[in-house]
């Protein structure tokens, strides 16, 4: 069985985030695997472990997301693929694009990533890419079996769980409960090093004029402070008056 990962370098999630004219600033900020991703190179190991294969994890980014990628190695991954890109500033729709490139004329049966990044947010990664390589997806996820040419999934849906049965090819992200992601053992992280990393360049994929992003950032910034509750008095009548007033002048949501 060939998995593939989709991996991606966040700002660990203990870190403060810092805001210089208007940009998040990245000096002296520490790098982690985000944690969702984490899930699905857990999940993918397991399962080539089950039924052989090999498991390979791709990541788009810096230099810098190469220490993501040796994490992941160490993990038990047993390939990795890092897309360079210093200095494109791509959207999910772009990030796709490359992926999708990235991928198509490879042999897999599985791709995994996470629900969502920390950074982000967005859950648009992993469905932008399987409607790209035009395969099944499921989100979410919480379960996986692979029994001959299928895969049974559980996935979290509105506080219940729904059960699905799709053939492979089949591209799936991990939510948390999905597994417990192990720790880079001495001897993994030590094989990790040795173990070599394709590097793409954007430019050798021959899309250029798709990776333009769709999306434009046009302000960053931190959420207004919370300011404290009010407390209405008096009769619940004229409470509600007051409060429907409230909503009105001052949330300015009715």
């Amino acid at each position: 069985m060939n998995i593939l990962v989709l991996i991606k370098q966040t700002f660990d999630t203990e870190e403060k985030i810092i805001l210089q004219n208007g940009i998040v600033s990245e000096e002296g900020v520490n790098f982690v695997i985000n944690p969702y991703d984490e899930y699905a190179i857990e999940e993918a190991i397991k399962l080539r472990d089950e039924h052989g294969g090999e498991v390979t994890v791709i990541t788009v980014g810096a230099e810098r997301a190469e220490s993501a990628l040796r994490t992941a190695l160490a993990m038990g991954a047993d390939k990795a693929v890092i897309v360079e890109n210093e200095d494109l500033d791509l959207d999910e729709y772009s990030a796709a694009t490359i992926l999708a490139a990235v991928i198509k004329d490879r042999e897999f049966d599985l791709i995994l990533g996470g629900n969502v990044a920390v950074d982000y947010g967005s859950g648009q990664i992993g469905p932008r890419l399987a409607e790209e390589l035009e395969i099944p997806q499921v989100t979410t996820i919480t379960k996986l079996a692979i029994v001959g040419n299928e895969a049974i999934i559980e996935r979290d849906v509105e506080g219940d769980k729904e059960v699905i049965q799709v053939s492979l090819p089949v591209l799936v992200t991990a939510q948390q409960g999905l597994n417990e992601p192990r720790y880079p053992s001495l001897p993994g992280i030590m094989k990790a090093k040795k173990k070599p990393i394709e590097r793409i360049e954007i430019d050798d994929l021959d899309i250029e004029d798709a990776v333009e992003s769709k999306t434009n950032v046009i302000e960053t910034f931190f959420p207004p402070k919370k300011e404290a509750g009010r407390i209405l008095n008096g009769d619940i009548k004229d409470q509600i008056s007051e409060l429907a007033v409230l909503l009105r002048s001052e949330a300015k949501v009715i």
